[in-house]
């Protein structure tokens, strides 16, 4: 479905939506416990129901309740052979990989999308060292692996994705033996690892964090259940954080200031633009000041990225974000795609290999948009309506279910206005 956008400003509160990494890794660590666990503040997005629909497949208990799982570990691992459908969601598909071949395995992934775009060399390079079968297609995802990991030692590169690495340090602490992580180039994404190592101590398992340089892991570890509440997503509170310093009056509550969330990074760019976060009773707020242009370094916080860029397109100054190749083999090439759409809406960006320049405009234009089937470009574009003169028309609105399916009831809540539309009308 898509829709056309009327410029208004947002006016209200929204409680910012529950963590989807944090939503992943508290399903697969209660899957991995022995006993019963409850999950808190759950929003059932189409990422979160592809870990949920993968553990099932794995032989765990889940059911689902309005906002809240219950979950129980017991009967995990009970079938060795299975077909995990991870739809579009990378977190899935890398968690799963190590995951699924704890016990001797024969596992079918499959996926949809651009998911099979997205890289898995670096457990296919495992797989090699350990002799574990595997067969795959180019460009789609459609995966065969037959086989056991093993313990031991593990050479991963720091500027790949960190879901790797918590793959890995999800499915090491069951095996018999110890096994160690090496990184072996500067780490990218520290925040997802810390929430991983989070999650983990939370359901009693414990991992040797020298610097993020190694990761030490002790084998034959038992996942302890427990009763979990899933804080709010700082990534989703990004949209409304930039609302607030384009003018928009948004109170967002739920936020938990003290989160090993990266994205939280958020507001730190945004300060050091000029604006400031106050406190209310009620949560928190961004008041706008006049935007001033800075340097971002993007490789800690890659998935706010679109939305800060929005930001930087109405800046003072010239705004260099760097360090973000990643965003090139997201749900669609993010960094590509967020040039384009601030070009199309009336800014000034172009783009780089690995960064994006983006120089200060006064005012947006609006028009004709793509979301590229990409949650978070939608999202962008539809923040950025607020500060056009003109309506803002988004090809497909549908793709903020992925992480985010109460986005635009959110949206219209505050006061945005828009008409959905066929594309053929």
């Amino acid at each position: 479905m898509a829709m056309t956008i009327t410029p208004k400003k947002l006016k209200g509160k929204v409680n910012v939506p529950p963590s989807k990494s944090m939503a992943h890794r508290a399903i697969i660590c209660a899957s991995l416990a022995r006993g019963k666990s409850i999950i808190r503040h759950i929003e059932y997005s189409k990422d979160i129901e592809a870990t949920i629909s993968a553990m099932k497949a794995l032989g765990t208990m889940i059911f689902q309740y309005d906002d809240y799982l219950e979950i129980d570990g017991t009967t995990t691992f009970m079938r060795n052979m299975c077909d995990i459908d991870c739809h579009e969601s990378g977190s899935t598909l890398r968690f799963m990989v190590p995951i699924s071949i704890v016990c001797e395995a024969n596992v079918h992934f499959t996926g949809q999308g651009r998911l099979g775009k997205r890289p898995l060399d670096v457990y296919y390079k495992i797989f090699d060292q350990q002799n574990i079968g595997y067969l795959y297609q180019e460009d789609v995802l459609d995966l065969y692996i037959k086989g056991r990991l093993k313990a031991g030692e593990f050479e991963i590169p720091g500027d790949v994705s960190s879901q790797f690495i918590s793959g890995l340090l999800f499915a090491l602490p069951l095996l018999d033996g110890n096994s160690k992580i090496m990184i072996t180039s500067p780490l990218e994404s520290k925040g997802y690892i810390d929430l991983t190592l989070q999650m983990l101590e939370q359901y009693g398992v414990h991992i040797e964090n020298k610097n993020y340089q190694e990761f030490i892991i002790h084998g034959g570890q038992i996942y302890q259940p427990c009763d979990y509440y899933v804080e709010a997503d700082f990534s989703q509170a990004a949209f409304y954080l930039v609302a607030g310093a384009l003018g928009n009056d948004v109170v967002l509550e739920g936020l938990n200031l003290s989160t090993h969330q990266g994205d939280k990074e958020a507001i730190d760019i945004l300060e050091r633009m000029g604006c400031q976060l106050i406190a209310k009773n009620d949560g928190y707020q961004i008041y706008p000041g006049i935007l001033t242009a800075t340097t971002i370094d993007g490789s800690q916080c890659p998935d706010i990225i679109p939305v800060i860029a929005l930001a930087c397109a109405l800046s003072e100054g010239v705004t260099h974000i760097e360090n973000i190749g990643r965003l090139r083999i997201k749900e669609c090439d993010r960094l590509s795609a967020t040039v384009e759409v601030i070009n199309q809406l009336g800014g000034i960006a172009k783009e780089e290999e690995n960064a994006m320049i983006i120089e200060g405009v006064k005012t947006l234009q609006g028009g004709k948009v793509s979301s590229y089937n990409d949650h978070r470009m939608a999202m962008m574009e539809a923040i950025a309506s607020t500060v056009c003169h003109h309506q803002v028309v988004i090809d497909n609105k549908d793709c903020v279910e992925k992480s985010y399916p109460s986005f635009w009831e959110h949206f219209e809540m505050l006061g945005g206005v828009y008409d959905e539309f066929f594309m053929g009308d």
